[in-house]
């Protein structure tokens, strides 16, 4: 155990004495032969800098950047992020990510060492050895989408529960048919881990129908920037015990029974994993993290999930304008996607678990405005990974259905065992048909009609209490009808974020030019509640245009991630108004 908690340190990459008298000044590209991997050393006479070539955002692979005269920048591959490789930081998008270094260092014979410095693995304290499960011990039952249900001894926890209305505002609905006793089920939970604050994990609606039976369910979410609960209050949702736990740190239910929350490491501000042990058999959930806990995990868990499908993003189905043809969108996300597959099928051989589950994926635009993107936003399909794993390892897979359980005990003795995994009885509607849209609808559109919006300093108010501004963009917001035509008597209007004023027409000086499309009913809603743009953004209710055509990380991570806690204060703003 002493061993195991020490920082240990890692060479990633030798490199021979001819190989580093032959380094050239500016950017040098190698690969790891024995390892694959691939990594990046700047050279500034005798100064030397290196990383790993992986892009922070996705984890694309750089190259270089054909447009940099300096010598000094790389080019992503996936999203064409840019990164100025003598200073560790992104340029394209300007603000967003610093590069972790690696250690440099010399060796005896006038070799190069790359060094990765490695912290002790959390879950590795105080290990426990696997103990013999009996059948029927330990059971995963999938629900929906993220939802998992668990029974491990005699507690039961779940996972996630999105099992009713939709997520993002009014884009995402359930793709699957949840079982008919989801909500007996989550009332019985010991426990309910929910991974971050997106509404495809932390459901209101769910948990609202939860919380008039059992409002003291235990809720356990990781310690992140913005509380995954921030919302609790204004939400109406009475719950009164969500309880806040440090990362990586083994939370003790029983004798038997643990459970640790790791952050992402490259949104580390809202997005968590969790690793549950039960009698020394990790399962490992890596949720919708895009490089969980930096890239560090236990390996050879008895049972692993993670997402799969791609498709969470406005882009670029919501862009028009410029590269964005329907052929260039359709091309674009053929080979996203692909890449994806790739991704989570080589994750998968690296940590080598005993079981795959691909699930977090299982959602399906299915109101018929949406028809553009539920036709345009081609997900992958679950079976195309398990084969792409089939191919590069042994892992056993499984592709849930509603109802499904999975027998740990029984699985990990006998992989072929016939009640290993139990499919849900014959008949069972697995697919959902329709979609209970109108209540949901009406909580939107009741926000359209708001004395708020009867006044045009709204808008004044709004941005003001979002608190973005010293950053050189000018937004035209555009209030639309379901079809994103402009919306009879809506609001059309400038917003400069350089000084935060709000012009008739756009400024003389050079400046970046976005123009956002946002359905009336959601753009209000959005404001009278203080809520944060994926509701826009990722629920696929805004079109865009963009002049130049370059991603701003400060305004998106701005608007998505770090509005203010509470919401603009519109009594006080009605009060001054009448």
């Amino acid at each position: 155990m002493e061993q195991s908690m020490k920082q240990t340190t890692e060479v990633l990459l030798h490199l021979a004495p001819a190989e580093v008298a032959n380094l050239k000044e500016g950017i040098n590209f190698f690969r790891n032969k024995s390892t694959g991997k691939d990594y990046i050393l700047y050279k500034d006479q005798n100064h030397l800098k290196a990383c790993k070539n992986l892009c922070k955002h996705q984890g694309g692979l750089f190259i270089k950047d054909i447009e940099d005269l300096d010598g000094r920048s790389v080019k992503c591959t996936k999203h064409n992020w840019k990164l100025d490789v003598s200073t560790m930081k992104y340029t394209n998008p300007p603000g967003s990510f610093c590069q972790d270094e690696l250690v440099v260092e010399m060796d005896e014979n006038s070799g190069l060492l790359l060094l990765e410095l490695n912290p002790p693995n959390p879950w590795d304290s105080d290990p426990r050895p696997p103990e013999d499960l009996a059948f029927g011990e330990v059971q995963v039952t999938y629900l929906t989408h993220a939802c998992m249900d668990l029974k491990l001894g005699d507690k039961r926890m779940v996972f996630d529960p999105w099992l009713m209305g939709p997520a993002f505002a009014r884009g995402w609905w359930l793709l699957h048919e949840p079982p008919s006793d989801w909500l007996e089920r989550l009332c019985r939970a010991d426990l309910i881990y929910i991974s971050h604050m997106h509404s495809d994990h932390l459901s209101y609606p769910t948990l609202q129908k939860l919380s008039q039976r059992r409002p003291d369910v235990p809720i356990y979410v990781g310690d992140t920037e913005r509380p995954v609960f921030w919302n609790l209050k204004h939400s109406g949702v009475q719950l009164t015990n969500i309880n806040v736990v440090p990362f990586g740190a083994w939370q003790q239910v029983d004798k038997n029974l643990r459970f640790m929350i790791l952050m992402d490491g490259v949104h580390p501000e809202m997005d968590t994993c969790i690793i549950v042990e039960y009698k020394g058999h990790k399962i490992l959930n890596t949720v919708d993290c895009t490089r969980p806990n930096g890239g560090r995990l236990p390996v050879n868990a008895a049972l692993m999930m993670n997402d799969f499908a791609g498709g969470a993003s406005g882009f670029p189905m919501t862009f028009s304008g410029g590269k964005f043809t329907e052929e260039w969108k359709a091309q674009f996300i053929k080979t996203e996607r692909k890449k994806l597959l790739n991704y989570k099928a080589q994750l998968v051989k690296d940590l080598q678990p005993r079981i795959y589950c691909p699930f977090a994926g299982y959602f399906v635009e299915s109101h018929p405005s949406d028809k553009y993107i539920k036709e345009t936003n081609i997900k992958n399909d679950p079976t195309q990974l398990n084969n792409l794993i089939k191919k590069n390892s042994d892992v056993l897979t499984w592709t849930p259905r509603p109802g499904a359980t999975l027998d740990l005990g029984r699985m990990l003795k006998d992989p072929t065992d016939s009640k290993g995994i139990v499919e849900p009885p014959e008949g069972t509607k697995i697919y959902k048909d329709s979609w209970d849209f109108q209540p949901y609808l009406d909580t939107l559109h009741a926000a359209v009609g708001d004395e708020i919006f009867l006044h045009p300093s709204w808008i004044k108010e709004y941005f003001t209490w979002a608190g973005f501004k010293n950053y050189n963009l000018v937004v035209r917001m555009i209030e639309t009808d379901e079809d994103f035509s402009p919306f009879p008597g809506g609001y059309d209007y400038l917003v400069d974020f350089l000084d935060l004023s709000f012009p008739e027409e756009r400024p003389s000086r050079e400046h970046p030019y976005e123009e956002i499309r946002s359905r009336v009913d959601v753009i209000r809603h959005v404001v009278k509640n203080g809520l944060l743009w994926d509701d826009l953004y990722i629920g696929f209710q805004t079109r865009l245009q963009r002049d130049p055509d370059i991603y701003h990380h400060l305004f998106w991570n701005h608007f998505q991630i770090k509005l203010p806690l509470t919401p603009p204060n519109w009594k006080s703003f009605l009060m001054h108004c009448g």
